[in-house]
């Protein structure tokens, strides 16, 4: 193992009927599915959709953090 870590940033869009932070955790949850070793995410952008005066549904940009495998 070396004595450094190399990281690498993928962007990716979570939503949910519920809330934003359930926007977060499902994108989150998803990409754990095919990528390993994820260590941190930014929010970039949230935004929602509006059906009847109301909110149907929040959607949040992600940068998802992860390391390079042996790095």
């Amino acid at each position: 193992m070396s004595n450094h870590h190399i990281y690498k940033k993928i962007e990716l869009v979570g939503s949910s009927k519920v809330s934003i932070e359930d926007a977060i955790n499902n994108a989150i949850k998803e990409c754990s599915k095919s990528i390993s070793n994820l260590d941190w995410f930014e929010v970039i952008e949230t935004r929602g959709h509006i059906e009847n005066n109301a909110v149907a549904h929040y959607q949040v940009t992600l940068k998802i953090g992860f390391k390079i495998a042996d790095s």
